[in-house]
This record gives structure tokens, sequence and C-alpha cells, in this order.
């Protein structure tokens, strides 16, 4: 009987082997965890140290409102000030400045002072909502990580001071690139990399592929599973992981950059990015835009970003598939019938 343990904030990892080692930790705001397998154990457990420690000093540098880089930069922009820029950082902020520009702006890191009005930028959430005046005054100000200019020696500058650095939408799925990379260096040929839903898979599991689950958005199931390949990443943007309630009114962390206010279009978009250098990054990034947008334009703003499968779950509980996707997915119901999205 296999094991189904919870990775991530929306899929699952299946074990049928006493030969993965499992170690977890929580960075970021959520929790994190590696599966070596065929890994001796010692070995693995100080590929898990460093894989942790350098998840833990991103963390810290890329913090959206305790004392970092990205809190330094915030605070330059702000008065109008050039930043010089870390190695670290500045690849980061060329690839999600390219991402939002590919996605009209519906992925947006410059939305740290919205999101920080909404009460999402804190370990404890609020009870209730912003003054809409407040979210209109803020939104009016068309914050777009698009307006920071990068210089080639990393000097940040950019004339829109309302613009506030947020990489929490895009962070967790650099780090899977960066804990694959280190991994591959360290010699580790097979593993699942979690980082809070997003995941990245090196190798195989015993020759097999990666079982993982999709977790359904208002159910404590899975609404469905697939295969991940070696290189693969898959990601999910969700309303239920980040969220408050209101008078009835459920308020996600995902913001609508259009009017300021928390998108309303879908419950969770899952993304299954090919092999690539940037694989985990698109699999944090790509999936925020189509949830905004919705199934009416979730693909074509998906394809922009360079992925092509695509599943999707509206407000009314529907559920949207690519052509693509269609055919890795297998739905835990099989009686679902899955709109297309091609």
């Amino acid at each position: 009987m296999a094991l189904i343990i919870a990775i991530g904030a929306g899929l699952w990892l299946t074990l049928r082997t006493p030969q993965v080692y499992i170690h977890g930790t929580y960075v970021f705001g959520t929790r994190v965890q590696l599966a070596l397998y065929g890994v001796p154990l010692r070995q693995a457990q100080r590929d898990a140290d460093a894989v942790f420690a350098h998840f833990q000093a991103m963390h810290r540098e890329l913090h959206a409102w305790q004392p970092s880089e990205v809190t330094q930069l915030n605070r330059s922009i702000a008065a109008g000030a050039p930043f010089q820029a870390s190695p670290e950082l500045v690849p980061i902020l060329r690839a999600a400045r390219q991402l939002s520009i590919d996605t009209q702006g519906l992925f947006e890191p410059g939305l740290g002072r919205l999101i920080r009005l909404w009460g999402f930028q804190a370990d404890q959430f609020g009870v209730k909502p912003p003054p809409e005046d407040a979210v209109r005054r803020e939104a009016a100000l068309h914050p777009r990580i698009a307006q920071i200019d990068i210089s080639p020696s990393g000097i940040v500058t950019s004339a829109n001071r309302a613009v506030a650095i947020d990489l929490g939408g895009y962070a967790k799925g650099w780090s899977l690139d960066e804990a694959a990379a280190m991994l591959r260096q360290r010699g580790v040929k097979n593993a699942l990399i979690d980082v809070g839903g997003n995941l990245l898979a090196l190798g195989t599991k015993g020759g097999a592929p990666w079982q993982v689950g999709i977790q359904d958005p208002r159910g404590s199931g899975t609404l469905a599973t697939l295969e991940l390949h070696d290189g693969e990443a898959i990601g999910t943007s969700g309303d239920y992981a980040r969220f408050f309630k209101y008078e009835g009114v459920r308020y996600s962390h995902i913001i609508d950059p259009r009017n300021g206010f928390p998108a309303t279009r879908s419950e969770s978009v899952t993304v299954l990015v090919k092999p690539g250098p940037h694989a985990g990054a698109l699999s944090d990034g790509a999936s925020k835009a189509p949830f905004v947008a919705g199934p009416a334009t979730a693909m074509s703003l998906a394809r922009k970003a360079g992925v092509d499968a695509l599943l999707l779950v509206d407000t009314s509980g529907r559920v949207w598939v690519s052509n693509a996707m269609a055919a890795r997915v297998h739905f835990s119901n099989a009686a679902l019938h899955a709109e297309r999205l091609d």
C-alpha cells in the first residue's frame, strides 16, 4: 500500500520504497522537503543540510518585510535613489521583470505596497480587508516591476517610487533551480525537491518517474496525479493556502494588478514546465497570470511564459485543462469532465 505524504501547498509525493530519504524544514514561510533516492544516509543528510542552508540564506536576503537586500532595494526606490544589487539578486530581478512583461503584467512582483496593505506581508494575516479607497489609491500608482531599470553593473533605479518588490511568488521557484544545481554538483542523480507546492524532479525513483498529486482546492484529497520526469517542474497557485475570510468572502494573497484587489476568477492553477535552466522559477511564476486572468485567457498567457501544460479550477469549481496537461494527468474521479483550454 502506498504511503501518501503531503509535500507542499498543493502536491503529494507517493513513496513505495525504503530507499528514499526524506528531510523537511520550514523556510520561505512554507514547508520545504527533499526526497533523495539511492543516496547513502549520511551523504543524504549532508546534501539536505547544504540545500536547506542555502534556502535559509536566500530567505534572509529576499524577505519582503523583514530586513533583507530586498527591503533595502525598496527603501532606495521609495527615496528615488539608485541601489547596487548583489550578483545573486540581479538575475532574479531580470528574470522576474521579463516574465512580468511576457504576461502583460498579470504576474507582478512590484506590488509590495499593495500586498502589505492587504495584510499579507505578515506571519499572521489580517481579519478584514483594507478600505476600498485606500486600495484604489495605491493601485492607481500602477507599480510595476517593468518600471525598474537594471544597469549592466547591477544598479537598480525606478522612476516610479511606488514600486516595491515582493518576490514571494517567484523566489521559491528560483530556489528549486539552485537546489537542483547544487544536488547535481554533489553527485545526486535522483531527487524530488519541493518548496511550498513547487516541485522539480531529478532522475527517477528507482527507475520509475516520480509520482505527484495535485490537490483539490476545495477538498482534502487529490484532484489528479501525474508522473514527473527528469528536469520537469510543477507548481500550483491557489486561493486556499494564504487567505482570510470576511463576511463570507474569501480574500486570497494573489492580487490582481489591474485593480489592486485579490484575484477572483480561479481557485487554483497548476503548471507543468519542461526541463530548462529556469524550470523551477517558471513553475512558481507562470501560474500567477493564468490564475488572475481565469480560463478565458489563461492559455495565451501561459504560452507567452513558455508553458503548454496547465490545469485550472475556476471559482465555480469547473476544471479546465490544456491538451498538453490532459495527456499527462489522471483524475482521481474518473467521471470528472474537464473543459479544454486550447
